[in-house]
């Protein structure tokens, strides 16, 4: 139901930790996630910690999910002078290419604890249904 767009995303996560780049809007960095279908409904989870909900960007452009992040530093200013800063900053990205059995138009999202959760229900028209069949004079029930 759910489909990788970028083969290489992993290979770029990895040198952009290798080399400690941080994400720009032209380049953003890849952010982990977890999916998996529970009932009727997909659930994707994105690991954002430290990310302000307000800098959390959420689009669907046909079947194409674009979550977008900002992390920026907690303190700014002249006084700060930096000892050691191993978190990412920067701008995460992530697409998903939902299939057409999901319905785009219902998915909610929520987040807390630094994790953003989004559920995609199931489309109505993929769900199984009963389809009646006529024969002489009576009607049977059969599972589609």
């Amino acid at each position: 139901m759910l489909m990788r767009t970028d083969p290489f995303r992993e290979l770029d996560r990895l040198t952009q930790q290798f080399l400690g780049t941080n994400g720009t809007w032209s380049r953003p960095a890849p952010m982990p996630l977890d999916a998996c279908r529970v009932g009727d409904e997909y659930v994707i989870c994105f690991d954002l910690p430290g990310v302000d909900p307000e800098a959390i960007d959420i689009d669907v452009e046909r079947n194409m999910l674009t979550v977008k992040a900002e992390r920026r530093p907690r303190h700014q200013g002249e006084d700060v002078k930096w000892e050691l800063s191993e978190r990412p900053l920067g701008v995460f990205s992530r697409q998903v290419m939902l299939s057409d059995t999901l319905d785009p138009a219902g998915i909610s999202a929520d987040y807390d604890a630094g994790v953003l959760t989004l559920k995609i229900p199931v489309a109505e028209k993929a769900k199984p249904r009963k389809i009646a069949i006529s024969h002489g004079g009576g009607r049977k029930q059969i599972q589609a």
